[in-house]
């Protein structure tokens, strides 16, 4: 008997299990017993949508119901994004929230979504709406109301989440494929859908941007001025150094026009996403990189009076160009962390171990260098001075010329000016020019 009694048992629990588990939007009962007349089964996060719609009036009655809730501090959430974005539907979006409390039913309320770092707080949306509740039974949180959509309205982009409760507060939900990818493009009127899969198309455009961008402004960038500037010491290195140099600079100027054209393309097609440092900077760094391109094309020779100057503006558009770059690389990252959480940690110490690497080479060729400039100036004074003394043949010097307080100023002058313009600009970052012929 007992036997029996056991077996029948199992054959109950495994029938429930079974319906649990094949459970679709069609054979579930709401809580309100209303009926719907389209359901769907959403593709993320144990989620279904149930509605009622009127295309000539736009009244959606709808139910969103969002299993798996086991925790008593936690948020669902159901939104519809009025620009009909797919790719960044988040921005934007019009949202009912259901938030858990202890010992009653969920808290219902409306949010307007402005940004990624959203705490949902409480706000009118955009859409008319009444009846808004929100049911919790076992592990099932249901939110019910009726909006009205503008008339004629047959499609739209709508999303759904569910995240931890820090106090009151909804925190953010997490990062995996079924949070990031929970949209969808639905018609209203067949229940048909468009999954949220341009979303990882533009996680892939986004890659591409940081990619090219690192690559090109913070990586051959300052690569190529490391070469220009210490390479061109070693004589061993003529010419070689220049057509090296030339080479890094044109690849990174290419690639980081490439790298601009994307970045461009990406906020076009993130409608309410705004990183207005990076932007700015970008198109910044896109200005200063075409101005030393064109700045090859008006040199002056090494002779003009000019050339000095001339010097002056390469080198510093060269050096505002690499401080500029590699802060704007950092504030991509932000942006990247901000959209997706930390998923680019690993891409953005990779790139701190980069620039370290380049800067410690750098620190270690500029004494170097310096070591070689030194002694090979003395080595020069010494040749030009010769084996019979100063100024004289055989030790006997000629008689020295009184020098004038305005003779001193002027010498001065000129030996301080030719010493910066031949030793420090000359060795300076950006110079695409052979170092024989800077004057």
């Amino acid at each position: 008997m007992v036997g029996k009694s056991l077996v029948v048992a199992i054959c109950v629990l495994s029938s429930l299990l079974l319906t649990s588990s094949a459970q679709t939007c069609k054979n579930q009962t709401l809580n309100s017993n209303k009926m719907y007349a389209t359901c769907r089964d959403l593709p993320q996060l144990n989620s279904y949508l149930h509605w009622t719609y009127d295309q000539a009036t736009g009244k959606l009655d709808m139910a969103y119901r969002h299993t798996g809730i086991t925790a008593t501090d936690r948020w669902v959430a159901w939104a519809i994004n009025p620009n009909n974005n797919l790719n960044s539907a988040m921005v934007g979006a019009q949202a009912l929230v259901a938030v858990s409390q202890s010992g009653g039913a969920p808290k219902a309320y409306t949010s307007s979504i402005s940004g990624y770092n959203t705490q949902l707080a409480q706000g009118s949306i955009s859409y008319p709406f009444s009846n808004l509740t929100s049911t919790r039974q076992s592990s099932e949180i249901t939110i019910y109301a009726t909006l009205t959509l503008p008339t004629g309205t047959t499609n739209l982009v709508h999303l759904w989440n569910d995240g931890p409760l820090s106090g009151s507060t909804p925190g953010m939900h997490a990062q995996d494929n079924s949070n990031t990818q929970s949209k969808e493009s639905l018609n209203l009127l067949s229940g048909s859908s468009q999954a949220g899969s341009s979303g990882n198309s533009l996680r892939r455009r986004r890659n591409v941007h940081g990619v090219l961008n690192a690559l090109s402004w913070g990586t051959l960038m300052p690569l190529g001025a490391i070469i220009a500037r210490y390479l061109k010491v070693f004589k061993s290195a003529d010419p070689a150094w220049f057509y090296l140099h030339v080479t890094c600079q044109t690849s990174a100027y290419i690639i980081g026009v490439a790298g601009w054209g994307t970045g461009l393309k990406l906020g076009s097609d993130s409608v309410g996403i705004e990183y207005n440092t990076h932007r700015t900077l970008g198109i910044v760094l896109f200005c200063l990189g075409t101005l030393q391109v064109f700045a090859l094309l008006l040199r002056p020779n090494k002779d003009n009076k000019y050339r000095f100057y001339w010097n002056i503006y390469h080198y510093a558009i060269g050096y505002a160009t690499i401080i500029i770059s590699v802060i704007n690389i950092f504030k991509g990252f932000d942006a990247l962390e901000n959209s997706v959480g930390d998923r680019y940690n690993d891409w953005k110490h990779a790139y701190i171990g980069i620039i370290a690497a380049l800067g410690g080479i750098a620190v270690l060729l500029e004494a170097y260098t310096w070591i070689i400039v030194l002694k090979r100036r003395n080595t020069e004074n010494k040749t030009a001075h010769g084996i019979n003394g100063i100024n004289g043949v055989n030790g006997y010097g000629s008689r020295p010329q009184q020098d004038t307080p305005s003779s001193l100023e002027s010498g001065f002058e000129i030996q301080f000016f030719h010493r910066i313009d031949s030793e420090f600009l000359g060795r300076g970052f950006f110079h695409a020019i052979p170092e024989d012929t800077l004057y």
